[in-house]
């Protein structure tokens, strides 16, 4: 099963309980290989035959809930999860996944106490740090937010999530600072974060630091070769730096990559009126930004008073 291989699997554990059909570990086994082959009645049907044979398993209520959960039968998710912490009151993948679940029924409060309850248990618990911190943030709770990330990052300070979700919380606080150095640290431990580069690469367009930010949005298209929106940035970036075969190189690239992005057509057709000096080019771009539901006073003038 861990090799991914489900038939050699499913034979392992049918063979296991020809052998001893009262084996609860065997059904156990044929349950979770039913999960992994996407057939969850069956899964269903396999892990509460285990739990006839050794009712208070919490792995395999655990498990069981999962599947409920997939099916859409959350209630009978919850009580098999009530069932796995009352057989073990310390069972923190248990704890993880009822607080899930609460997220997903839209119970804050009992998904923040169950997480809270996971760190009274393990205090250094990353995932429930992490999910709990992400929670709080959700739902406006800044400072708490904010606190229970800095004890993820001081607990686990290669959890690039962690420092992902830090930079957030400082740049909605508008500490842009403290923003980029959170974002540094994310990008140090997980090169391939897009999302903390592309935030990153923005801080230091904010702050004039052009040559920092082509940096950041380099790393982004590198590894989402598709992100029209980094190569919109370029193009501001590279026209701000006076690169303008660079900035229309970064234009075409992002217009070719979503055709129907407005902010791309208008930002296109600014500089083809105003660094290339080419009005048809430019009035073909305002006129695809009008298209696609732009609106801008001065581009209606433009296309209002432009040749046909």
């Amino acid at each position: 099963l861990r090799q991914g291989n489900l038939k050699g699997a499913a034979e392992a554990a049918r063979h296991a309980l020809e052998l001893n059909p009262s084996s609860a570990e065997g059904h156990y086994l044929l349950g979770r290989v039913f999960l992994h082959d996407r057939k969850p009645e069956k899964a269903v049907e396999a892990f509460t035959h285990s739990l006839a044979l050794q009712s208070a398993s919490p792995g395999v209520l655990r498990d069981l809930a999962g599947v409920y959960v997939l099916q859409g039968k959350l209630a009978d998710a919850e009580q098999a999860l009530s069932r796995a912490i009352k057989a073990d009151p310390n069972h923190v993948v248990a704890y993880l996944a009822l607080a899930k679940l609460y997220e997903r029924q839209q119970d804050f409060a009992a998904a923040k106490q169950t997480y809270q309850r996971v760190l009274v248990i393990e205090p250094k618990q990353a995932e429930a740090l992490f999910q709990l911190a992400t929670l709080l943030d959700q739902h406006g709770e800044s400072k708490e937010a904010r606190e229970t990330v800095t004890r993820l990052t001081t607990v686990s300070p290669k959890h690039a999530e962690g420092w992902y979700l830090s930079g957030r919380i400082a740049e909605k606080n508008g500490d842009l600072l403290e923003a980029a150095s959170a974002y540094q640290q994310a990008v140090a431990a997980k090169p391939d974060l897009v999302a903390a580069h592309y935030n990153l690469g923005f801080i230091y367009r904010s702050q004039d630091k052009p040559t920092e930010a082509e940096r950041e949005f380099l790393e982004v298209v590198r590894y989402r070769p598709e992100y029209a929106e980094a190569y919109i940035s370029l193009g501001a970036i590279y026209t701000g730096m006076n690169r303008l075969e660079d900035a229309e190189q970064a234009y075409e690239k992002a217009v070719t990559l979503k055709p129907d992005h407005a902010e791309a057509r208008y930002n296109f057709g600014v500089f083809y009126e105003l660094y290339r000096k080419d009005m048809p080019r430019a009035l073909a771009q305002y006129r695809k930004y009008r298209e696609l539901g732009g609106r801008d006073e001065r581009v209606e003038r433009i296309v209002g008073a432009g040749p046909p």
